[in-house]
């Protein structure tokens, strides 16, 4: 009766927030006459690229996640630096590792073959997003489209101060998504992306090596934090390079991620963090035991996502090419 009740309360939350949504000027038929078949044309082209590259998901979620925590959601990581004195967000430190924008490019291609000048690059993205999570076994998400690109000059300093670092904390983390109307449930769920990909050594050696010489790392399983830094040298000259991966089904977009940092086997600080804090341990506990609530977490949190910040009606505009502003 108790499980019922809440996926009651669920459909009605998500009810309420769809109604919400499309009053801001998204709708989730935007494309209904002027280019129904864009979610086709974007599944589509992205099979090749799914089927040939099985890290490309967690790229296409990292893509997003990073384009919309500088100024919403509005492609402007796609933009390429354009002339010398011109800066892109790529040339943000934060940015490092962030792949596939060029596929973002083909898509838009495909789709202004079949409707010239009517999808932005950004709900493209979101699109791509969308089905990276799907493809790897995680929820189908409904998300409302109608965003507009970026026309300013993307700002390479705003994404060093809006991306959140590898050392983040659980309270700067609530308070982020927590500013995109997420509740703290949703906030641990959009986290749980990190059940897909890797993570890269030198965002991790300040966990690893910052107490002193033989000193254990909070919340950390020792056999895990011998792993890690035979993996993560603190000396090495690759950490930039070297990389461990998030969880043991990297490829897979699963709850195990949550049994993981449980088991004191998270590989960043906020996962370890968000185990062990009162204000979310609960939450973990919670989506460890059971896939299907994470799922319906991270559908919301991820279209919560999506819309902050978005550009609608007459904001920005909808570019002929994603990595150019005209």
């Amino acid at each position: 009766m108790g499980q019922l009740r809440t996926i009651v309360l669920w459909i009605i939350c998500l009810f309420l927030f769809k109604f919400g949504v499309e009053g801001r000027g998204l709708s989730y038929n935007f494309y209904e006459k002027s280019c129904p078949q864009v979610e086709n044309i974007i599944r589509v082209g992205l099979r090749p690229i799914f089927s040939t590259d099985f890290t490309s998901p967690a790229a296409f979620l990292r893509l997003m996640f990073h384009d919309c925590q500088v100024q919403g959601c509005d492609a402007s990581i796609l933009v390429d630096q354009a002339q010398e004195n011109f800066t892109s967000e790529m040339d943000s430190a934060r940015n490092f590792g962030i792949r596939k924008r060029e596929t973002i490019g083909i898509l838009k291609s495909m789709v202004e073959s079949e409707c010239p000048q009517q999808v932005s690059c950004a709900d493209i993205l979101i699109l791509a997003a969308r089905e990276a999570v799907a493809i790897a076994g995680g929820p189908h998400i409904e998300v409302p489209l109608g965003r507009r690109d970026s026309s300013a000059a993307p700002s390479f300093e705003l994404a060093d101060t809006l991306i959140p670092p590898a050392t983040i904390g659980v309270s700067d983390m609530l308070q982020i998504f927590a500013n995109k109307g997420m509740s703290t449930e949703e906030s641990v769920a959009i986290i749980g992306a990190h059940t897909l990909g890797i993570t890269h050594c030198v965002n991790i050696l300040d966990r690893l090596y910052e107490g002193k010489d033989g000193q254990h790392v909070k919340g950390m399983e020792a056999g895990f934090e011998v792993f890690l830094r035979l993996n993560c040298p603190h000396t090495s000259l690759t950490s930039n390079i070297t990389f461990v991966f998030n969880d043991p089904t990297t490829l897979a977009f699963d709850n195990l991620h949550y049994r993981n940092i449980i088991d004191g086997l998270g590989v960043l600080r906020i996962d370890a963090e968000m185990a062990m804090d009162p204000r979310t341990s609960q939450t973990v506990r919670h989506f460890a035991a059971d896939r299907d609530a994470f799922f319906r977490a991270f559908s919301s949190a991820f279209v919560k996502l999506s819309t902050s910040g978005a550009l609608v009606r007459n904001q920005g505009g909808i570019r002929k090419k994603c990595n150019i502003v005209e």
